[in-house]
């Protein structure tokens, strides 16, 4: 198993090493691959505030929710039109516990993915990597992608990411896969 393992992170090129400033990114099919043939290798994780996900949209691929930052509700940002969001206190212990109960140690695959793999998806990982977990990785342009520049569908998310990618994913949550502090 092991082999097939190593065989599938050399074929989808998931075995460079990276420092905490150089977290790869990793496309949503290939995530998706390693999902469908080794779900015990890898630990998969929403990285986005439950709220977000309840609007957006959720992958039931994950292994877990656990919020790399929190929507903070007392503090309005007027010039972005947005809450702030503050750093969740315990996202590496969070990461650790949902390893452990995987059977999976700090050595293995960790994939993260927010809405477009820039804000929360790249940052997270660079953040497990400097909390020492070796091999993490990001989805690249996240779940909802990118925004279109152009066109009748300007600012909308439906290029790239998990979603547009054709890829399994529901308007409901699934509870069960939220992290409860």
């Amino acid at each position: 198993m092991k082999t097939i393992i190593l065989s599938l992170f050399i074929l989808f090129g998931l075995t460079s090493y990276a420092s905490a400033e150089d977290a790869l990114s990793v496309p949503p099919q290939e995530v998706w691959n390693l999902v469908q043939e080794a779900p015990d290798e890898l630990l998969f994780i929403d990285v986005r505030d439950p709220v977000e996900i309840m609007f957006i949209g959720f992958t039931d691929a994950v292994d877990i929710n656990i919020p790399f930052k929190l929507v903070d509700r007392t503090q309005f940002n007027e010039s972005k039109g947005s809450f702030a969001m503050q750093s969740n206190p315990n996202f590496a212990s969070d990461v650790k516990k949902a390893l452990k109960a995987k059977g999976l140690g700090n050595d293995a695959l960790i994939v993260t993915m927010c809405r477009s793999g820039s804000a929360r998806g790249k940052p997270s990982a660079d953040y497990l990597l400097s909390q020492g977990f070796s091999n993490v990785k990001y989805i690249d342009h996240g779940f909802q992608g990118s925004t279109v520049k152009e066109g009748n569908m300007k600012g909308f998310r439906v290029v790239n990411g998990w979603q547009s990618s054709d890829l399994p994913w529901s308007s409901k949550i699934n509870t069960d896969k939220i992290n409860k502090p």
